[in-house]
């Protein structure tokens, strides 16, 4: 923890909370598809966030992810995200 800061949350925490609030607006109504839309709607962002902290550099971003660079060239190439 720095100068006061709240201790870091894990991601999955981030994830289950986004997850409850987005069901309990369904009002009763059954999703379908959910595990698709999780990933559709985490990835692209994922891989955004990813190639920005590593500054567009695309091998260490692969490196990050832990997916081959070619992997992550179609990935980005599908969301649009390709440079």
């Amino acid at each position: 923890m720095k100068n006061g800061s709240a201790p870091l949350r894990p991601l999955r925490e981030h994830v289950a909370d986004s997850l409850a609030h987005y069901l309990g607006q369904l009002n009763g109504h059954a999703p379908c598809d959910l595990y698709q839309i999780v990933l559709d709607q985490v990835e692209a962002p994922l891989l955004q966030a990813v190639l920005e902290y590593s500054e567009g550099n695309q091998s260490r971003a692969a490196e990050i992810l832990g997916l081959n660079r070619g992997t992550l060239r179609k990935k980005l190439k599908a969301h649009g995200l390709h440079q």
